[in-house]
């Protein structure tokens, strides 16, 4: 996907840069009493367009590059499943490596649910929807030991301040 993306970027750029061209040689034949004004004018457009694409492919090569992000791309994730209902989580594991890429399969049993893990400092590090009848991926590499928790974002009842399940990270070896 980068590549295409990049490629389309960079030919949308110089179609611009071609327009701008071409509009700036077809104005240079223009002959008033402000020549000197005209010219000088013509000059600094030139200029500054030179380098706004100087700036704007710069701009898209250095911001394209690390797209899509992918960590561990070469490690096959621990995929864990997790199910939400009213008002718990089941998890199929409950404990992972620092450093280990991670995959939750998140899914409900009853209605939408979010899924949102904190770590020990109760700071979000990801989150996303548990919803009946669909399976999100949600991929994760922890990198600090401890425990984290599950916690659900989205109000799903009464008893929803107690849907909480704890996921221990321990120190990679």
């Amino acid at each position: 996907m980068q590549t295409p993306v990049l490629v389309v970027s960079l030919l949308g750029m110089l179609l611009v840069s071609a327009a701008f061209i071409l509009v700036i040689r077809n104005s240079s034949v223009r002959q008033d009493n402000y020549a000197g004004i005209v010219t000088r004018g013509y000059s600094v457009r030139r200029w500054w367009m030179i380098a706004l694409c100087v700036v704007g492919v710069t701009v898209t090569i250095t911001s394209l590059t690390p797209f899509p992000i992918t960590a561990n791309a070469g490690t096959p994730p621990k995929v864990i499943k997790a199910v939400g209902g009213q008002w718990y989580w089941k998890l199929d594991n409950n404990t992972a490596m620092a450093g280990e890429p991670v995959q939750f399969h998140v899914t409900s049993d009853d209605v939408n649910h979010g899924f949102a893990i904190y770590n020990p400092d109760n700071k979000i590090i990801a989150q996303t929807q548990a919803m009946p009848g669909y399976v999100n991926q949600l991929n994760v590499t922890f990198t600090e030991p401890g425990l984290h928790r599950i916690l659900c974002l989205e109000y799903c009842g009464l008893a929803h301040h107690g849907m909480i399940a704890d996921f221990t990270v321990t120190e990679a070896n």
